[in-house]
């Protein structure tokens, strides 16, 4: 009989340290999907846990928890589940289906911009900031979480590929400071 053993994504994968940018593996816990539904005390209960529904492409954070803007009236919630979640919204657990991938460092922001089209410079993009985004060919959520610091989540099959390109990204800058 089979034995199903619940490995990460990125399991064995040391971090990837280039320069000062450093790529590791993130360990978010739990995830849970939060969509609001029409007469739902989603709200009350988050203000009770010392968190408000945020708003597009940004995040709150407490101690314990963060919640990510993901889309229209969607959130991720990373953390333990609230009580009364279930009561007050469409809860759905998240935590197997992503991968998390932590870059930081000087230059953090400008690998990631050959990856993804926006803009991830500070004074663009600042601490607090989350977006859906593709990166390259694939569906990525960002979040700065500090100055030189992004966590990108990733489909969890796609977790190899985004670590190939950020990768690659870190690899290029590497090699540009070397020549200049």
């Amino acid at each position: 009989m089979a034995s199903l053993i619940a490995r990460s994504p990125l399991a064995g994968q040391a971090p990837l340290v280039l320069g000062r940018l450093r790529l590791a593996e993130g360990r978010p816990g739990p995830i849970t999907s939060l969509a609001r539904l029409k007469d739902r005390p989603l709200d009350a209960l988050l203000e009770a846990a010392g968190l408000s529904f945020p708003a597009p492409n940004s995040m709150v954070s407490t101690e314990t928890h963060r919640l990510v803007w993901t889309g229209r009236d969607q959130a991720f919630l990373f953390g333990p589940p609230l009580e009364g979640l279930a009561a007050a919204c469409a809860a759905t657990d998240q935590s197997d289906g992503w991968a998390s991938l932590l870059l930081e460092g000087p230059g953090a922001e400008e690998a990631l911009m050959r990856l993804v089209p926006l803009d991830l410079r500070l004074t663009a993009f600042p601490q607090g900031r989350a977006a859906r985004a593709p990166l390259n060919h694939m569906q990525a959520i960002l979040m700065r979480t500090g100055p030189e610091a992004f966590t990108v989540l990733v489909f969890r099959s796609m977790a190899q590929s985004a670590w190939h390109e950020i990768g690659t990204a870190m690899r290029s800058l590497a090699a540009r400071a070397a020549i200049g």
